[in-house]
């Protein structure tokens, strides 16, 4: 593999005439190469798809990804250099903490690559959406997809909320989100208070199963992908445990392409969470 990507890219410099200048970016790329799910679901939102070059595979499942439709119209990568450079990209774009070989050999030979981290809350989001909107040069489709989500917010904020159950979440390996995290201002937004948040947790860490069945909670999420393929990750959330914790709080599935990326799917996840709390409010404690 090494010896493959080390032969891709003697050949695109060959090609290219040496190193491009890393800083330079197209007033607005014609041809944008994601690496990462969620890097893909901002470009193809946001670009035109004669634009975009190619998107990872992952955003072509519609189980895992909002824009399945669209990325399946539109070449696959799995992050791998050779596939990066076969587009001939003008700009690459990637997560903070994935393909990061792949990353560093891009940058080696000066291919153009912007990296996105994970926003922590709704303002880190809206300003993630400007700056990729600025780097594709399509600041107004940026603007109007920022507005839409607030006009969701607006409409969602004038609904009836209930008396702050207390919620946790349950993600594959016994993880949880609490304070600092995306998923904490989710919760807030629906009117439910973070019990992980409560018991100290920041970001994301590990719960015991314990821990939620004596827990005061109202209501359990658990993040899951419908249909999604078994795997000793997602056992615990068909614990038995689980199961009988029905009778006492209220089991919510919430498929985790709609809280795994920052985008408007996001509002989705606080409209379905605001409609599984309102039965819960009744005789839920202060």
């Amino acid at each position: 593999m090494r010896r493959l990507a080390a032969l891709a890219l003697g050949l695109w410099l060959a090609a290219s005439g040496g190193p491009a200048q890393a800083d330079d970016v197209p007033v607005k790329p014609q041809r944008i190469v994601s690496l990462n799910m969620c890097t893909d679901e901002l470009v193809l939102r946001l670009a035109s798809p004669q634009h975009i070059a190619s998107v990872t595979w992952l955003s072509q499942d519609p189980r895992n990804a909002n824009m399945a439709g669209l990325a399946r119209t539109i070449p696959a990568n799995h992050g791998l250099v050779e596939e990066v450079l076969a587009h001939k990209p003008d700009l690459v774009v990637a997560g903070a903490y994935t393909t990061r070989a792949t990353v560093a050999l891009l940058k080696r030979v000066g291919v153009t690559v912007r990296e996105f981290g994970v926003p922590s809350n709704l303002a880190e989001m809206r300003q993630q959406i400007r700056d990729m909107a600025k780097l594709l040069g399509e600041q107004e489709n940026g603007e109007e997809l920022i507005a839409g989500i607030d006009a969701r917010l607006a409409a969602l904020s004038s609904r009836p909320r209930p008396a702050h159950p207390r919620a946790i979440v349950l993600r594959p390996n016994g993880f949880t989100t609490g304070r600092g995290s995306l998923v904490d201002e989710i919760l807030t937004a629906a009117g439910l208070t973070n019990l992980a948040a409560e018991l100290g947790i920041d970001n994301y860490g590990q719960i015991a199963l314990e821990t939620v069945a004596i827990g005061e909670a109202d209501i359990l999420i658990l993040n899951t992908t419908p249909d999604g393929p078994p795997s000793l990750a997602h056992e615990i959330l068909h614990h038995p445990v689980l199961a009988r914790l029905g009778d006492r709080l209220k089991l919510v599935a919430l498929p985790s392409k709609l809280w795994t990326c920052a985008g408007p799917a996001v509002i989705d996840a606080i409209e379905l969470l605001l409609d599984a709390a309102a039965p819960a409010s009744t005789g839920t404690r202060p």
